[in-house]
């Protein structure tokens, strides 16, 4: 059977305007259109990054009201193209969530995914990130269907990266593509961005598919950038690196069964006592 998928991860900078972001996406889309791809991916806070928590507040929207996500379903239909939003703020009951979003070739949103584990860290160079002040956590793991041969992908986001448990929870449950928008660290990412992303993908034995921010963005912060495309044995396909632009792969399913049949980990979990 006839597995494949083609895939595009877009990398750049979002800016504090989300219509000039979108236009930067825009000019990313048509890239990734000119190769075939058929999922076009997107990073965590895909069109726009806020100096502080206030102002991401006072510019969120409901569904219904954001511009970025009726835009990308507009174009999502032009182009009978499946696109992943990595997450955008949005507002539910007077909260906000990190939302991620997958698009269908009809515009019609098919998935929607909530960031569970919220960035809330005191890196060593000081800096201070309090997610949870901004976004209130999911509490639902989520896997989508696309095509006709129903390939299962699992939706996670940035900091989910460093929480395994769910990625084998995902990959246990049918996941063969697991997607990791992010905008990482330009201080984690150097030592740990490669490393975990290629153990969630060793682990699970699934494609991990992850658009990246990178570079300078408006309101002070920096990304680190290097968007990958991992396959089930851990090889890096695709780097982005630093630049702005689109990673592009075909990829084959059927590689998804034989890494889980050379190294049966998912199915070999044993329980075990503890003196502790």
């Amino acid at each position: 059977m006839n597995r494949k998928l083609s895939i595009a991860c877009l990398q750049y900078s979002s800016t504090e305007n989300e219509k000039y972001t979108l236009k930067i996406i825009k000019d990313l889309i048509n890239k990734a259109l000119d190769v075939e791809a058929e999922l076009i991916t997107l990073p965590e806070c895909a069109t726009s990054l806020q100096k502080n928590s206030i102002i991401t507040k006072e510019l969120a929207k409901t569904e219904d009201e954001n511009f970025s996500l009726q835009t990308l379903k507009e174009i999502t239909k032009l182009n009978s193209v499946f696109i992943l939003i990595g997450s955008l703020p949005i507002k539910v009951d007077d909260k906000l969530v990190n939302r991620s979003y997958l698009v269908g070739p009809k515009g019609d949103v098919l998935y929607k995914y909530d960031k569970i584990h919220l960035y809330d860290v005191n890196l060593p160079n000081g800096d201070v990130y309090r997610e949870s002040d901004t976004y209130k956590s999911g509490n639902k793991a989520i896997i989508a269907e696309i095509k006709k041969n129903k390939i299962k992908i699992g939706l996670t986001i940035c900091y989910d990266l460093r929480f395994p448990h769910l990625y084998q929870d995902l990959a246990v449950n049918g996941a063969e593509i697991i997607v990791v928008p992010s905008a990482f660290s330009n201080l984690t990412g150097p030592v740990h961005w490669h490393t975990l992303l290629k153990a969630r993908a060793i682990e699970t034995g699934a494609f991990i598919i992850a658009p990246a921010q990178t570079g300078c963005h408006e309101c002070g912060r920096i990304s680190y950038g290097h968007s990958l495309i991992v396959s089930p044995w851990g090889e890096i396909i695709r780097d982005a690196k630093e630049e702005i632009g689109i990673i592009h792969s075909n990829i084959d399913l059927n590689e998804v069964v034989k890494a889980r049949k050379a190294i049966p980990s998912l199915n070999s979990k044993k329980n075990y006592l503890t003196n502790f």
